[in-house]
């Protein structure tokens, strides 16, 4: 387990309103990379901050190009946002190459106070495809100990398991603890790549030094069926971010999300962006008070 020193936050009551960051790439149509974490962290009360670490030009069909800032740039903004505001949390999406990986991994380290870190390691996409370099996959790889939560696919639980992608929940579970006791990280083991009538993630945390484990929480949703899911992975690990640090413990914020994004997908089809995998609506509850 992760020694006392490297606990996070720093002692003390949460803050009211939490300062969260997003370290990732962007959409322009909305839907995903930091504009979906910027949406998800509002809507679960936080105040959001993002530094981009490359500028994708995509839209609801695809990716056209992607262009990535200089490395002194990329370090820049690490150190404009910390110098400056004290992060409560740090998401982590799309990192991309070696020297990204590198240049977040050295901030990180130096970084005072040491907020909660949840990241949603893009390895690998829904299709299977593989979004990395391989020398990407194993500095990313190694970037996942500093973690508190990991948020993989299952296409990208598999890649870090070494194996198959899981077919049903208890492979699913068994990935998960290889990873967790791998890597001293909470995993959260989603399972919206199956086809089942009903959601069910599963949270697995590291086994302790003993051998014992904390029984894995199963946290199970009905299934929205909609081609609308375009940024689903980046909202529920940036929303699971902005819980944590009001305070949430990973097994409070996870139904929480879970409830969130079963209306963000129902609410989808009042939306009309794009002509492929629509976002969800981000919203969802808030509107349904107020408009």
């Amino acid at each position: 387990m992760k020694s006392p020193s490297s606990a996070r936050p720093a002692p003390g009551a949460p803050r009211e309103i939490p300062n969260i960051l997003s370290i990732a790439g962007t959409d322009p149509t909305g839907g995903a990379g930091i504009h979906a974490d910027l949406k998800s962290f509002a809507a679960h009360g936080g105040y959001g901050m993002a530094v981009v670490t490359a500028l994708v030009a995509q839209n609801t069909q695809g990716v056209r190009e992607i262009h990535l800032p200089p490395i002194s740039f990329l370090q820049a903004q690490l150190e404009a946002v910390s110098d400056d505001v004290a992060l409560d949390a740090v998401k982590v999406g799309m990192l991309g190459t070696v020297d990204v990986i590198e240049t977040v991994s050295t901030w990180w380290d130096a970084l005072p106070g040491r907020p909660w870190l949840v990241v949603d390691p893009v390895m690998v996409a829904t299709s299977g495809d593989r979004l990395l370099q391989p020398d990407a996959e194993q500095a990313l790889i190694g970037f996942l100990h500093r973690a508190d939560l990991i948020t993989p696919n299952i296409p990208e639980l598999a890649l870090l398991a070494g194996g198959p992608p899981a077919e049903d929940g208890e492979s699913l579970i068994r990935q998960a603890r290889t990873v967790a006791d791998a890597h001293d990280v909470v995993v959260l083991a989603k399972g919206g790549h199956f086809d089942d009538d009903e959601v069910e993630d599963i949270l697995v945390h590291p086994a302790e030094a003993d051998g014992t484990r904390t029984p894995e929480g199963r946290h199970v949703s009905e299934r929205i069926r909609t081609t609308n899911t375009h940024g689903t992975g980046c909202s529920v690990s940036s929303a699971l971010a902005a819980l944590r640090a009001r305070g949430l413990d990973w097994e409070t914020a996870v139904p929480v999300v879970k409830e969130w994004m079963t209306a963000a997908l129902r609410d989808t089809e009042r939306l009309d962006v794009g002509r492929g995998h629509g976002p969800i609506q981000h919203f969802a509850q808030l509107w349904e008070r107020r408009f």
